[in-house]
């Protein structure tokens, strides 16, 4: 792994820090492919339940690396996108941390996480219309799936900055903690996202995810083809013996 992603395991749950506090963790090539080495190899692990990605130095992402970009250095890892991430999330759940700026592309790896706790100092943005840019890492596409129509237009074409508060009252941070304390808020909540049987969380992301697109016809018949290994696997006996047993169960990922 390079230095410009670092990579901490805590318990069951990864931590996967942005390092370049300097240049407020605008993402160049070697993060882009840092994220997604560390993906891959963090979703081949069984004894890794959920990530948690962050910035360095107080600050999440300001988004592209603009001086790169100009130089020709382009933060896209094929097959994954922005930052590596953006067009292939993992299958574990990610929480995101964010302290300070989420701004362009750092709000869009934001909106690629399934939860997001943040600072109350946080802002977010997409400023990319300021600089001749479109928001094309996902941003533009998940925001209004995400809050309000209208809401997600002024956030869009404005390219104005919006407080934590904000993005809270309309649902799209999970939880704001104090000044400085988002990683441990977000490690918090991915503690207890990765108390859960492994198989069954993949299998319910996947869907949350998916359904939004499925017939009305066909949603149970495709849930079903994803949830049914689950009913069958050696988790899905084991919790069951657990809760007879009353103790804490003793996941596998089989």
């Amino acid at each position: 792994m390079s230095d410009e992603v670092l990579v901490e395991e805590s318990g069951n749950v990864a931590i996967i820090t942005i390092n370049r506090p300097k240049a407020r963790n605008a993402i160049n090539g070697a993060v882009a492919r840092g994220i997604a080495e560390a993906m891959d190899a963090l979703d081949a692990r069984a004894e890794v339940s959920a990530y948690v990605l962050t910035g360095a130095g107080g600050t999440f992402s300001a988004g592209m690396d603009l001086k790169g970009f100009l130089s020709g250095d382009f933060p896209v890892v094929e097959g994954r996108g922005f930052g590596g991430l953006t067009e292939a999330p993992p299958r574990k759940p990610l929480v995101a941390a964010v302290e300070g700026y989420a701004l362009a592309g750092g709000f869009e790896l934001a909106l690629s996480c399934d939860v997001i706790v943040a600072s109350s100092e946080a802002v977010f943005g997409l400023p990319e219309p300021r600089r001749g840019l479109v928001a094309g890492a996902g941003g533009i596409m998940r925001l209004p799936r995400r809050i309000p129509y209208h809401v997600a237009m002024e956030i869009a074409l404005t390219g104005d900055h919006y407080p934590a508060s904000r993005l809270y009252e309309l649902g799209l941070v999970n939880r704001i903690t104090e000044p400085g304390t988002a990683l441990e808020g977000a490690l918090e909540l991915a503690r207890r996202i990765a108390a859960n049987a492994p198989l069954a969380l993949a299998a319910t992301k996947k869907i949350i995810i998916e359904s939004q697109d499925w017939p009305l016809e066909e949603m149970f018949a495709r849930q079903g083809e994803i949830i049914d290994p689950v009913f069958g696997s050696k988790d899905a006996m084991e919790g069951a013996a657990a809760f007879a047993e009353k103790r804490a169960p003793q996941w596998k990922g089989e």
